[in-house]
């Protein structure tokens, strides 16, 4: 497995999020590869700059697994404490564009964003840890998306930032999803804009 550090728009990289290329074994037959193995990932994170105490204490709590039709959007959603979730997202079906925004307040990237395709061609995996936004942008006409969460889901926690926000400036791309407006709930249409969170105390110190 290799992992590697994201840029935003503006080519700065963000300490934190990783896109991990798995080492993929191919034939005639089919393909083999490793989605999860503990010790890589441990690594991946140290070698990123994260403490080996850090490490040692994260854990994965539960996996999640969704079905979405193309131009679905789903996000951009994350927990505060006292049950923050990292989550590790793969697709497995189809292809998705996969946002993870940096709600950090005291980070050199607070406010800014990164993004990446993952696909069941690509067979690549997006580490989003605490401290940040996730959402995603379905591109195929169906795409399963599967992820690892370090915490429990707690409705308490649980808040939402607006897909759309102008401050953002996230470059979703809607043409590729072959939609002029994506497919949301209600609740992530009406989400508050990163201003209205940052005013609520809602963001990550």
């Amino acid at each position: 497995m290799t992992a590697e550090r994201l840029l935003t728009a503006t080519g700065q990289p963000v300490q934190g999020p990783l896109l991990i290329t798995p080492q993929v074994f191919a034939d005639e037959r089919g393909f083999f590869f490793e989605s999860w193995n503990e010790r890589c990932f441990r690594n991946d994170l140290m070698n990123d700059g994260v403490s080996a105490a850090e490490v040692e204490c994260l854990q994965f709590r539960q996996d999640n697994h969704s079905r979405s039709s193309r131009g679905v959007l789903r996000g951009l959603h994350f927990q505060l404490l006292p049950e923050p979730q990292g989550k590790l997202v793969r697709c497995s079906v189809g292809s998705i564009f996969d946002v993870a925004v940096d709600l950090r307040s005291a980070s050199p990237t607070y406010g800014q964003w990164v993004g990446t395709t993952l696909s069941a061609d690509n067979h690549q995996q997006f580490w989003v840890p605490m401290g940040f936004a996730h959402g995603f942008l379905t591109l195929s006409d169906v795409a399963e998306v599967q992820y690892k969460a370090s915490g429990f889901w707690n409705r308490d926690c649980e808040r939402s930032l607006r897909w759309n926000d102008s401050t953002l400036a996230i470059q979703w791309p809607l043409q590729l999803a072959e939609v002029i407006e994506p497919l949301l709930t209600e609740k992530d249409a009406q989400a508050p804009m990163l201003s209205m969170l940052e005013s609520m105390g809602e963001v990550f110190e």
